[in-house]
């Protein structure tokens, strides 16, 4: 590993502990019962350990969405050619896709990290060309890519997102572009699991039965041709990983280290995710799971780190676009944290009262 990737690692702590006793105390004392805005008060929790406050900070914040392109798709398991990523990149970059939509209606920014596509990008403020190879090796043929790319993609994450952080970002969303990713991602799913592959595996860009069926055949001949150490996250990637799946694992690992939360989307950025967990498994008390998408790899690998969905949308589109509907909550959470009255303050009679009123009827 390079001494920064490592710094990095070295660099995760866990959760202040006194900033969330404190946060709790506070949630005992608003006016309501005890537990009754269920997991908005545990996530406020989360988030005051995160941030070592209770006043929790949520912008700026960033979308990086990183950009690959997948060798896999020689197989024929996408319903679009790879050359769509490039153009999605060129969509974004123009502001037209649905993660420029609601990353607008959210305050957030937008920034494309090129990590692996397979085209010569123009010029633009927003692109950030940071190539480690055009587009990974076909997995069901041989490895994705060697261990040092691995590396280098989840270097090259770690500097996206300090870049965002260096700017003043306080949250990050890592997004993706990648014709194919689902089929990595499902490959990484099993491989974790031990789940069936036809179990993890989902419809990607919307394929016919008989194309899920061949792709469920092409991840089985990934992981029959693969032996790989399912603890080792350099050893999967450089298997069956993905250029993007790597800089994501960068961008949690990045977002950890600096004490920022990552807000989380689908199925392809929760398998980056969960890359980072392998690296340092201190890096999940910082991740929040926005959502739940079609793809069933993504719940088994929400379940693996233990996350629970803040919404479950039926959605499959990536780029973070399902993180970003749920940044709501998290406003919401901080909000009804720090702005509710306390029963004090409202003159309102807390549980101690009521019981007091029981025991004197009793008697």
């Amino acid at each position: 590993m390079t001494a920064s990737l490592s710094s990095t690692i070295a660099a995760i702590r866990p959760l202040d502990e006194a900033a969330m006793i404190a946060a709790r105390l506070r949630q005992d004392q608003l006016t309501k019962p005890t537990g009754a805005l269920g997991r908005l008060e545990t996530l406020s929790i989360q988030l005051a350990g995160i941030y070592g406050r209770l006043n929790a900070p949520l912008t700026p914040r960033a979308v990086i969405i990183c950009a690959g392109d997948h060798g896999v798709t020689a197989e024929g398991v996408s319903a679009y050619p790879s050359a769509v990523t490039a153009q999605m990149v060129l969509n974004f970059l123009a502001g037209g896709a649905a993660v420029n939509v609601l990353a607008r209606q959210m305050n957030a920014s937008v920034t494309v990290l090129d990590v692996g596509v397979a085209a010569d990008l123009p010029d633009h403020p927003n692109l950030i060309k940071a190539t480690v190879r055009r587009g990974t090796g076909n997995l069901a043929v041989e490895p994705a890519m060697s261990s040092a790319e691995v590396v280098a993609a989840i270097k090259i994450g770690i500097e996206a997102a300090n870049r965002q952080i260096d700017q003043g970002a306080r949250l990050l969303i890592p997004g993706e572009m990648g014709i194919g990713n689902t089929t990595p991602s499902a490959a990484i799913a099993a491989i974790l699991t031990g789940e069936d592959v036809e179990r993890v595996t989902g419809l990607g860009t919307g394929i016919h039965i008989a194309g899920w069926q061949h792709k469920c055949a092409v991840i089985r001949r990934a992981l029959t041709l693969h032996r790989v150490d399912n603890t080792d996250a350099v050893s999967i990637l450089s298997a069956v990983g993905g250029l993007e799946i790597a800089a994501i694992a960068g961008i949690v690992l990045a977002g950890a280290a600096a004490r920022v939360p990552v807000l989380l989307d689908g199925v392809i950025a929760t398998a980056g995710a969960v890359m980072a967990s392998l690296l340092n498994s201190d890096c999940k008390a910082f991740m929040v799971a926005g959502h739940c998408s079609q793809e069933p790899g993504h719940r088994a690998l929400l379940d693996y780190l233990g996350l629970i969905p803040l919404l479950d949308l039926d959605l499959r589109l990536g780029e973070g676009t399902g993180a970003l509907l749920a940044l709501p909550l998290l406003e919401a959470a901080i909000a009804t944290l720090n702005e509710m009255a306390t029963f004090a303050e409202a003159a309102v009679s807390g549980r101690g009262v009521a019981r007091e009123n029981e025991s004197a009827v009793q008697e």
